[in-house]
Parts: structure tokens; C-alpha cells; sequence
């Protein structure tokens, strides 16, 4: 018993290391998890929940022992705040950045421009002026600049998700988060600039300029260096979604690295470059399975991130105003409020100033979209990492123990402040704006879309309503479960429940499934034949068609129809025709892509002056690329039109409104008809090659899925499917890396084929043919007249 006592007594204590740090990781999850479950039909934001959650554990673990837990969030709130930002950062910056839509970025550029630049700095020197007058700590002037400073980074991650939700303007969010982006960036260099002089160090006007160009454009030039070295990566890269993401993700944080540490430069504009250009040129590289990949990962990692920042910028917010007890006074708690009041006239003043800008530049600005950025200017991680930074350096003149305590109280108050405050209310300002309702054009949709639901509920239970083994199933508790249908509708029509009693009533067979007997309203019938109501309908029903050729612009990339790069332009096409359309009142798509099919202005140069130099099979190399690449658009563009009108009959049925609107995609089709046409009578063997790639690649394809059902079926093994599956994607591989070339005709053979041509004597046809030659170029589309039909091949 002795012995075994003095053992015991001989044991170490048992002392825990650094692996307790995953104990609050995953508490955090776990409880982010619950959060997100729990709040899932609420209108509580997210992030201010994990909020609540952090300040209550940081607040829990300063009274109570915790035990491992309690240690575990003593080392993440005594973390270095340098490491918070090169873990969390890079993937929160890329992910950000690559979910924006080139188009909408490169619109509100200069808006974003504005206030992540000028803004900062009205910013910094507004809450500067504050805390060098208002509070009463004595600050000097790079002291008080720099809380300036790192209060001017917002983080609107809150406000944006829920305007998503909400539908909200898809412009507005795409300012208020790419302001976010930039924002952090200058934010981070003009805190970078001050804190360096209140630490002593002197620049002159030279200085300063040369710092802030340094900075910014040398973050700015390596994200597009290891953007363009990625994607040069990804272009040899074949159906291979681990490497894909693997090379995303090691590109964010090298990206960010290098930028900071390396080059000295921002790894904030580094990584948003990054993002931007994986945003433009990337996204078609990602079809199917790696589109998917790519999607659920980033946002996973993005879910990750947000949800430990937010907890532990609770814990930071908790741990600094309860450990710094010391140097907070009862009247720092207002000049805290205070502050948080002056942070928001801060924004007012840098929305007020820019207004004129941010309304003449882009998609423009109204006043109620002014006053939900002011409101969206939520202080959040940057802001609370920054003022760790602070309290980590060493105590100077201007930076004591008391400065440090007032630097985290006032950043974490601020932040907590907005967040809750701010971020919770965002919703209901939105709707004292009425911006988040539902349009009466929607309302109609979505009540006819409704309508045509219980069409398909009700054909669906006449199919396998019935069963030979089982019997038939019973309607009444099946009509129960549809409560998605029975939603009441306006304008005077059946509601959903009522028109699946009617048939239900009816014995749910003879209906006929789509409704018949059954007076459904349309979404483009109204009483009242106002022209406003009729524009209004018109321009919906073409953003919808819009929608619907993007669609199949994406149907096409997957299918192999078209290559990347022509899918990456006709997506912009897209996007630029919904600003046309917009704009002109009727829809405009051709304008968009015309300039993308006609042959480059340089190409036509270089064959003009070049050709004697250069060889004769590098310019055809060069021409057929090109050539190739018009043709494909010009045919997916044709198949998408078409497409997206057989869409919109179907679902919008017989109505003026969708006529009209197909209508005018028709006139919209005759100029890439005409300029096919064209190229079926100067370049055949080019739509040959391209319809022989489209129909290799569909065989391959087809042979993919077949291995795939027969797979699922279990004829065979795992051996056998790997077997076939590597066999389809090396002819696959093939096909992409090593296309066929298109093996130019003569002139006179061309010419030859034509059937007039053809007709005439071989003693006349030979002098005519052996004379003619190539043009240099592709055929230049020439635009039909409105509501004319194309002229005929000859004419």
C-alpha cells in the first residue's frame, strides 16, 4: 500500500501541450453547428450568434474553471495576431473574391475604388480627429490616427449574407463586399504607416508615396503573377478535381505569404487579385464533378474560417475588457458608445462625400442603397486583429500598457457594437425601404409557377398513385403533406390547395395531370392594360430568357459543345446583353458577342503585312484557331437561343409578353445565322472539325456514363470499372490536348464545291478556281436589318 502510494506521489503531474489547442476548435464547431441548426428559420444572423457565443466563453472562462476547455481558449486569446491572419485570411479573401461575377466587379470597380481608398482616408482622418479631440486620453497624433486606422477596415459579412438571402440588389452586395476586400487592404497599409511612426520611425511626403505605391501595387502585381502561373497550371490539368483545389488553395495562402512576408507588400490585395482572376478565367475550367468540388470545399473552408474568427473574436472581445479591468474606468464605457456613434457619422461622412461618384459611376447609386452602406459598415476579425497587433509590441513613449488595454477595449466594443447592433437590425431597415419585397411581376411567377406544381403533383400521383403489389395510395394524406402547394394565391385564381382538391375530389385521375377544367391565372394577365405594368412584365421576361441562355451556355460547356475560353466569353456576353437590354428596353444580345467573333484587328495585320515572313502553316495555325473559336460561339449561340424559346414555351406557355420577347431573340439569331452562312461557304472544313470534336467527345462521354450504369448495376467489379474508366478518359485527354487540326482546303477546291460553280464546264470552272485564293480573314458579321430575315447564300 506504501509502495504504491509512493509511486503515485513519484508520477509527473500531468501537463497538457499544445494539442489542447484543438479542444476549442472543436467546441467552436460544434457549437457553430448548433447555431446554424437552431437559427436556420430565424432572421438572427449567423456570425452574431457566434458572437454571443465567444464573449460567453471568454467571459465563462475568466470566472470559472474550465479545465482543458479554459486552457484551451487562453491559448487562442493569447494567439499572435500575425498568425490570425495568415491562417484565416487567405481563405476567406479568395473565396470572396473568386464568388464575385467579373462583369458586376469590373461595373462597380470605380464604387468600390472610391470607398475602399478615399474612403479609408476620410475615414481614418474623421475617427482620427475624434480620438485625438473627443477622447480624453491625450493621444498624439500618429496615436490617434492609427486607432483611426484600424477602425476603418469593415467587415460586412453579416449584412452581405443576409441581403443574399433576402434577394436584395445583387449590385449592392457586390459594393459592399468587394469595398470589404480593398477596405482591408488600404486599411491594413494606412495602420501599417501610422504604426510604424507612433513607434518612432520618421518618413517624409517621399516616403510615404513610395510606401503606399510599394504596397499596394506590389501586392496588386504578385497576385496576378501567381494568378497567371496557377491558371498556366490548370490549363494542363484533366479531370482532376483533388489537384484542381489543391492548386487554389496553395496558391491563396502562398499568394498571401509571399506578399506579406517576402515582398513586404499587401497580402490582402494579393490574395483578392488572385481571387479575381481565378473569378474570370477559372470558373469554365470548373465543369461537373470539379465544378461541385471546387464549390462545396471552398465554401466549407469558408464556413470553417467565419466560424472559429467570429468565436474567437467573441473570446478576444471578452478577454480584453475583463482582464484589462485595471486600466477601464466606468466613463471609458461611454467615450466606448461614443465612439461606436462617431464610427457610423464616420461612414455617413465618407458615403455623403463620394455620393456624387458612387452615383454617376457604375450601375449608379439611389438613396436607399446609400443608406444601407452606411449601414453596412460593420467592424469585425481585421479590426480586432489589428488592435492585437498593437497590444503585442513592446511598450514605447506613445504605446504604454494603459493604450494597449484602451486600444482592445474601445476596437473590441466597437466591433461587438456594430455586429449586434448593426447587423441584427440590417433586415429590418431593409424593410422599413422596401427593399427586400417581392415584386407583383414576381408575385405573378411565382403564383403561376406554383399552380403548375400541383399540375406536376397531380401527375405524378396518377403515375405511381397506384401499384400492382401494394394498391393504390390514399390522396387525402398524401394532399397533406404538399403544404409547399397550399399557399394562398391573389388576382382571383384557384389557390394551390383548392386546385389539388379539385382533383383530388375528382378521383386524382381525371384531371389529366395538367390541369384541365381548371382556370389558372398567367403571369403576364392583368386587367388593367397599363404601359408601365407592360414594360415592367417585358423586361422580367427578359432577364428570365437571359437566364435561360446562360444555362445553356453551361449545358453546352459540360456536354464538350464548346471549349472554356468560348463559354468564359459567351458568359460575359451574357452579362454584358443584361446591361444592354437593360439600358435599351428590348433585348440586345448579339451587340455583346459581335465583337468577340469577328476576327482580331491584329490577326488582320499580321497577315497583311506579315505574310510574306512569316510561315505559311503558323498563319493558318493562327487564322483556324481563331476561326474555330467564332464559329463555336456563333453555333452555341444559335443553340442557345433556341433552347432558352423552347424553355420559355413551355413554362410561360402562349402570352404576348413571352412572344414578344421571342420575337425579338428571333431578329436577335438572324446576324449569327448570316454570319454561319458565311463561314459554311469561305471555311466548311472549320464546322466540319468542330462538329467532329463535338460528336468525339459526346461518344466519349456516352461511353463514360455506360461504364457508370454498369458500375451502379454491379455486372462489374471495381477492377474491371477502373479499367474502362482509365481506357474513356486517356481518348479523352487526347481529345482535349491533342485536338484534330483543321487541314485548310484550297481556294479552288472550296470554290469548286459551290453548286453554281460546280455546274458550269470543266473548261470554265478550271480557269475560275485555279485563280482564286483564300481570304485572310474570318468572315466579318454583318448585321441584318431589324425584323429582316438573313440574306441567302449569293444574294
Amino acid at each position: 500500500m506504501t509502495n504504491t502510494t509512493d509511486t503515485a506521489q513519484q508520477e509527473p503531474a500531468h501537463s497538457s501541450g499544445p494539442e489542447v489547442a484543438l479542444v476549442f476548435i472543436g467546441v467552436s464547431l460544434a457549437l457553430g453547428a448548433l447555431c446554424r441548426q437552431v437559427l436556420s428559420n430565424t432572421r438572427i444572423p449567423y456570425t452574431v450568434a457566434l458572437l454571443l457565443v465567444g464573449v460567453g466563453l471568454g467571459a465563462m472562462e475568466f470566472y470559472v474553471n474550465l479545465g482543458l476547455l479554459g486552457e484551451s481558449i487562453r491559448m487562442w486569446a493569447n494567439i499572435d495576431p500575425e498568425l490570425v491572419l495568415y491562417v484565416f485570411l487567405p481563405a476567406l479573401l479568395f473565396e470572396s473574391a473568386f464568388s464575385f461575377e467579373f462583369h458586376q466587379v469590373k461595373r462597380c470597380l470605380v464604387q468600390m475604388f472610391l470607398l475602399a481608398v478615399p474612403g479609408v482616408a476620410i475615414s481614418t482622418g474623421f475617427l482620427g480627429l475624434i480620438s485625438r479631440y473627443v477622447l480624453p486620453y491625450g493621444w498624439n497624433w500618429s496615436t490617434a490616427m492609427l486607432l483611426g486606422g484600424l477602425l476603418s477596415a469593415t467587415d460586412p459579412v453579416a449584412v452581405v449574407a443576409l441581403l443574399r438571402d433576402l434577394g436584395a440588389s445583387k449590385k449592392l452586395s457586390t459594393i459592399i463586399d468587394g469595398e470589404a476586400l480593398m477596405n482591408d487592404g488600404t486599411a491594413i497599409v494606412v495602420f501599417q504607416l501610422f504604426l510604424r511612426l507612433t513607434l518612432g520611425y520618421s518618413y517624409g511626403i517621399g516616403d510615404v508615396i513610395g510606401f503606399l505605391f510599394k504596397v499596394t501595387l506590389g501586392g496588386v502585381g504578385l497576385g496576378m503573377a501567381f494568378g497567371v502561373v496557377s491558371l498556366l497550371w490548370l490549363r494542363t490539368i484533366f479531370s482532376d478535381h483533388v489537384i484542381e483545389i489543391t492548386i487554389s488553395l496553395t496558391a491563396s495562402y502562398m499568394a498571401f505569404f509571399v506578399a506579406n512576408d517576402v515582398a513586404q507588400t499587401s497580402g490582402v490585395l494579393s490574395d483578392m487579385t488572385l481571387g479575381i482572376m481565378f473569378a474570370i478565367f477559372a470558373k469554365t475550367a470548373f465543369t461537373g464533378e470539379s465544378e461541385q468540388s471546387m464549390h462545396h470545399f471552398w465554401e466549407m473552408v469558408s464556413y470553417i474560417a467565419n466560424t472559429l474568427i467570429f468565436v474567437l473574436s467573441g473570446v478576444v472581445i471578452s478577454e480584453s475588457i475583463l482582464a484589462n479591468s485595471n486600466y477601464i474606468k466606468g466613463v471609458d464605457w461611454g467615450y466606448m458608445f461614443l465612439l461606436y456613434v462617431f464610427v457610423q457619422l464616420s461612414r455617413v461622412v465618407v458615403v455623403g462625400v463620394l455620393y456624387p461618384g458612387l452615383a454617376s459611376s457604375g450601375y449608379g447609386l439611389s438613396w436607399k442603397e446609400a443608406i444601407i452602406l452606411v449601414w453596412s459598415g460593420l467592424r469585425g476579425a481585421v479590426a480586432l486583429t489589428l488592435a492585437l497587433l498593437v497590444s503585442h509590441e513592446p511598450v514605447s513613449e506613445h504605446i504604454t500598457k494603459e493604450t494597449e488595454a484602451r486600444f482592445m477595449f474601445l476596437t473590441g466594443g466597437v466591433v461587438f457594437l456594430t455586429l449586434i447592433v448593426n447587423g441584427s437590425t440590417t433586415q429590418f431597415l431593409l424593410a422599413a425601404l422596401k427593399m427586400n419585397s417581392t415584386s407583383d411581376i414576381k408575385k405573378r411567377v411565382l403564383n403561376f409557377t406554383r399552380q403548375e406544381l400541383c399540375g406536376y403533383a397531380v401527375k405524378t400521383f396518377e403515375e405511381i398513385g397506384d401499384d400492382e403489389e401494394l394498391g393504390p395510395a390514399d390522396w387525402a394524406t398524401v394532399n397533406e403533406y404538399l403544404t409547399c402547394l397550399k399557399q394562398p394565391s391573389s388576382h382571383g385564381t384557384l389557390s394551390a390547395s383548392a386546385f389539388l382538391s379539385r382533383f383530388g375530389g375528382s378521383g386524382a385521375g381525371s384531371g389529366g395531370g395538367s390541369g384541365v377544367g381548371v382556370m389558372k391565372s398567367h403571369p403576364h394577365d392583368h386587367s388593367q392594360s397599363h404601359e408601365q405594368l407592360r414594360e415592367q412584365q417585358l423586361h422580367d421576361t427578359r432577364l428570365r430568357f437571359l437566364n435561360g441562355v446562360q444555362a445553356a451556355y453551361w449545358s453546352m460547356l459540360e456536354e464538350g459543345r464548346v471549349n472554356q475560353t468560348a463559354a468564359m466569353l459567351l458568359m460575359q456576353a451574357v452579362a454584358e446583353a443584361t446591361d444592354h437590354t437593360t439600358q435599351q428596353h428590348r433585348l440586345l444580345l448579339w451587340p455583346a458577342l459581335e465583337p468577340h467573333v469577328r476576327m482580331p484587328r491584329y490577326l488582320r495585320v499580321i497577315h497583311r503585312r506579315l505574310r510574306k515572313v512569316l510561315p505559311q502553316r503558323a498563319l493558318n495555325w493562327v487564322t483556324v484557331d481563331r476561326l474555330e473559336l467564332a464559329a463555336s460561339m456563333a453555333a452555341a449561340y444559335i443553340r442557345a437561343l433556341r433552347h432558352a424559346r423552347q424553355q420559355m414555351r413551355d413554362f410561360l406557355k402562349d402570352s404576348p409578353i413571352s412572344e414578344a420577347v421571342i420575337l425579338e431573340s428571333e431578329e436577335e439569331e438572324h446576324p449569327a445565322k448570316k454570319f454561319m452562312e458565311d463561314m459554311r461557304l469561305n471555311f466548311p472544313e472549320v464546322l466540319t472539325i468542330i462538329k467532329t470534336k463535338q460528336v468525339t467527345h459526346a461518344i466519349l462521354q456516352g461511353l463514360h456514363g455506360y461504364v457508370e450504369n454498369l458500375d451502379h448495376s454491379g455486372l462489374l467489379d471495381q477492377k474491371e470499372v477502373v479499367h474502362l474508366h482509365r481506357a474513356v478518359q486517356v481518348d479523352l485527354k487526347k481529345l482535349q490536348r491533342s485536338p484534330p487540326f483543321v487541314a485548310m482546303l484550297p481556294a479552288g477546291e472550296v470554290l469548286a464545291r459551290q453548286p453554281l460553280i460546280g455546274a458550269l464546264p470543266a473548261d470554265i470552272r478550271w480557269p475560275c478556281c485555279s485563280r482564286s485564293r483564300r481570304p485572310p480573314s474570318s468572315p466579318t458579321p454583318r448585321s441584318s436589318k431589324r425584323g429582316s430575315p438573313p440574306r441567302a447564300s449569293g444574294s
